[in-house]
């Protein structure tokens, strides 16, 4: 799917993406040449597509997100991002909890997630401002648990969130906005593609 829509969708180091930088296919490279030229719904679908993969959500269920984004007074494209950001399991991620969004998302289907101290398995369960996302205590020394608090002094967490190391808590201290708001696809296209 990276492959196919030019930009790395997984997260992943290892992305197929980075080894073969061409659309799959029998004719390889060559096909690169011959890429055909989208039409105006082309592309909006192919960013919607993007989006979808990326953060892991079905057709109806990214409808309802794009439903509930134009109810807003204001730009439906900047409040889509918002609420797609905004999913528990993309917060996760964002926190380096998890390695990739797929991983998120198991983490907390699997009962690992503890929502301001009560256990959330719903991966799309959205988040506030204030709230505080961490692992239950019992599940902190498990292996691929263990494996990610490790490594989350590497991470980079975004200007909204905030993690704290001692306590191995994230916070949510405000809305996304901005420059964080910036992703592979564009959304303006999406909405574009939801309002014909």
């Amino acid at each position: 799917m990276c492959r196919r829509d030019g930009v790395s969708l997984c997260g992943k180091d290892h992305c197929a993406l980075k080894r073969r930088h061409f659309p799959p296919g029998v004719h390889g490279p060559k096909s690169l040449k011959r890429r055909p030229r989208l039409s105006g719904y082309g592309l909006q679908l192919r960013e919607k597509q993007k989006a979808k993969r990326l953060y892991g959500v079905l057709e109806k269920q990214f409808a309802r997100y794009v439903e509930e984004a134009s109810r807003r007074k204001g730009n439906t494209a900047e409040f889509l991002v918002q609420v797609l950001e905004s999913r528990l399991d993309n917060v996760v991620y964002r926190l380096g909890l998890g390695k990739t969004r797929r991983q998120a998302r198991q983490i907390v289907s699997h009962g690992f997630i503890v929502v301001n101290g009560k256990p959330v398995t719903i991966p799309s369960y959205r988040v506030a401002v204030g709230d505080e996302i961490g692992f239950k205590e019992s599940k902190k020394n498990k292996g691929i648990t263990k494996e990610n608090l490790d490594g989350i002094q590497k991470h980079e967490t975004p200007k909204w969130l905030s993690f704290d190391f001692a306590t191995t808590t994230g916070k949510i201290t405000a809305i996304p906005e901005g420059e964080d708001l910036r992703q592979v696809f564009d959304p303006t296209l999406i909405v574009e593609f939801y309002s014909r």
